[in-house]
């Protein structure tokens, strides 16, 4: 947890750096096609740190998250055979993958709102898109709706709330950590039981 806790301080402290932006923007690209770390970990201390950037954080989570999404759309497309197999095979999600198709055929955008929105690995859900060849316009609109909403949510609460939300952090940041560890493993292990 101290390491947890180090990463923490030193993010608020970067969010300064005049770089942050565009770190902020890799880490929403790429979680959205390959990489597992969500960007609500650096969103969250940079809005409280800088909270009158909340609002341009939030515009480049979402569209950074949006791009990736069309990458991830993209591997499940053209490169499901190739790169796509192992990224899924990498979060130990093939069995779920196979079984998840008819319940994408039959749910696809609402799978792609609740994915775009909660802790569920949105990489998954953009390589499934290609996969399953949801109509790329549909679900570029649709990640638009659903990763905005989360991350302009998360920046409205913590522009209101920002230092009371930064004292509950400084004084709870063990228990929330692993409540988000919970959270995280929670939204793995509910794909695998597609």
């Amino acid at each position: 947890m101290n390491l947890l806790k180090s990463l923490y301080n030193w993010t608020l402290k970067k969010a300064e750096h005049k770089y942050s932006s565009w770190i902020l923007s890799i880490v929403s690209f790429s979680e959205s096609s390959f990489f597992p770390i969500p960007p609500d970990v650096l969103l969250i201390p940079m809005i409280i740190a800088k909270r009158t950037k909340a609002w341009t954080y939030a515009f480049i989570c979402t569209l950074s998250s949006v791009l990736g999404g069309v990458v991830g759309y993209a591997i499940g497309f053209f490169l499901f055979n190739s790169i796509g197999i192992l990224i899924v095979e990498f979060y130990h999600l093939s069995n779920s993958f196979n079984s998840f198709e008819n319940y994408y055929k039959e749910y696809g955008i609402l799978i792609v709102l609740g994915a775009g929105f909660t802790p569920f690995p949105f990489k998954f859900i953009t390589i499934a898109s290609g996969v399953f060849s949801l109509n790329i316009f549909l679900f570029i609109f649709t990640a638009f709706i659903a990763r905005g909403f989360r991350f302009y949510l998360l920046a409205i609460l913590l522009f209101i709330f920002g230092e009371k939300i930064k004292f509950l952090i400084d004084k709870y940041f063990n228990i929330l950590a692993v409540l988000f560890f919970i959270l995280l493993i929670g939204s793995f292990m509910l794909i695998k039981l597609f």
